[in-house]
């Protein structure tokens, strides 16, 4: 989980945030930058081809290698072509085609997505999804820290000295990522398939759309009946803050006057240190008082980040406010994410894991990356720090949604927190 974490974790900042900063260096402007964050909208709709992915097999793939684990191989060798793809083009001259690039990197993640959920889910039974969530977690944002400080480390020594814009060093930094799927792909290759959960064979084709496509949706709502509405709903915004602020963050250094360096350095240590601290105290909180309230907890957290954000808006070049504003936002999502993750995990029944889970992950993703599409914008109208005011702002409902869920008591957990009754 650890290694597989790392490779679902690299791509996204790759054809988002840290792609940003790249886009941002080249002169793109930012009102470009935001709407080019819709390229994430993929991951919200790809609960539209989950179900293929929970039961077709692949052409000589699944023979050798089983459903789940050709699944993963074939996502990865996806995102391994678009990243090679990205790596090749300058996006001050030719900005469309790293875009197909980074939509199939996209595709390609979001497939990937969907199978190691469903490989996760079903490695191990209830008691154990936490540890596995908490190990993914930290693979995930290992990634999340190399294909963000790390492809800036790496761009900045590839300049070797060179002043401005270097086309060359980017392109550099993109191929390094492209070999680190290969952490995913070995992995993958030398693990365990998952003992198959036997499902019943439709008897024509409008059976098999039955069984793939309403099934398990139906199973949502019959499980959970007009709880279903909020479950969807707070799952659709918890994230609303830190998607919507984040696309804007890198552009931010940018206009800010840091370097690549120091943009690196900052997160590679301070923010690799508190996102495990982040992980960890997640998942402990989690265990000692409960999913919903450190669901609560995070929600807060998130948006105080942001208005920290805020606040270095206002100090020019800062390296020391820097420091504790990525230190604080890196802690506070490691802590609201290892309980988010624990929370989807459980909603899930096993019969449709991949499927259910892509539709919970897909409902988090698609109103924050719309409407951060708007982000840049928004700030060339109304600057900064009240762009980080107003991300702040936004993540209020979800503070109600989930007093709504506690009180209702809509979704009630086991102790050990892992297993949803109804």
């Amino acid at each position: 989980m650890l290694f597989l974490g790392f490779s679902a974790g690299l791509p996204l900042l790759l054809i988002l945030g840290t792609l940003s900063f790249w886009l941002r260096e080249a002169g793109i402007d930012r009102s470009t930058i935001g709407y080019l964050t819709w390229v994430g909208l993929i991951y919200a709709f790809k609960w539209m081809w989950a179900p293929l992915v929970d039961r077709l097999p692949i052409p000589v793939l699944s023979k050798f290698f089983g459903r789940r684990r050709s699944w993963l191989l074939f996502a990865q060798l996806l995102i391994i072509l678009g990243l090679v793809g990205m790596a090749s083009i300058d996006p001050k001259v030719q900005l469309t085609p790293i875009v197909w690039c980074a939509l199939l990197v996209a595709f390609g993640s979001a497939t990937q997505d969907i199978a190691l959920d469903a490989f996760r889910i079903e490695s191990a039974d209830s008691d154990h999804q936490a540890a596995l969530a908490a190990t993914y977690q930290t693979g995930y944002r290992l990634a999340l820290i190399w294909s963000g400080a790390g492809v800036l480390w790496l761009a900045a020594r590839a300049e070797a000295g060179n002043a401005g814009y270097d086309a060359s060093a980017w392109q550099f930094a993109y191929l390094c990522m492209a070999l680190s799927i290969s952490i995913g792909v070995l992995t993958t290759v030398f693990s365990k398939e998952p003992v198959r959960v036997e499902l019943a064979r439709a008897r024509n084709a409008k059976a098999w759309l039955h069984q793939t496509l309403i099934e398990p949706f139906a199973d949502f709502i019959k499980r959970y009946g007009w709880h279903a509405v909020l479950i969807l709903s707070l799952i659709a915004i918890y994230r609303i803050s830190d998607v919507v602020m984040g696309i804007m963050a890198n552009p931010f250094y940018v206009d800010m006057g840091y370097t690549k360096d120091e943009v690196a350095a900052v997160s590679k240590v301070f923010g690799v240190v508190m996102t495990l601290v982040g992980a960890f105290l997640g998942g402990v909180l989690t265990l000692r008082f409960g999913v919903m309230r450190i669901l609560f907890l995070g929600a807060i957290l998130s948006a105080v980040s942001n208005l920290l954000f805020a606040w270095l808006a206002t100090q020019g070049h800062d390296l020391h406010g820097l420091v504790w504003v990525i230190s604080a936002d890196n802690l506070s999502s490691g802590i609201a994410t290892a309980a988010f993750i624990a929370f989807l995990s459980a909603l899930t029944n096993i019969q449709y894991s991949a499927t259910q889970y892509a539709l919970f992950s897909s409902m988090m993703l698609l109103l924050p990356k719309w409407l951060a599409g708007f982000s840049g914008v928004f700030v060339d109208s109304f600057g900064y720090q009240n762009f980080f005011i107003s991300t702040a702002i936004i993540g209020a409902p979800v503070l109600i949604l989930i007093w709504f869920a506690i009180r209702f008591k809509v979704v009630e957990f086991k102790k050990h927190d892992t297993q949803v009754v109804k």
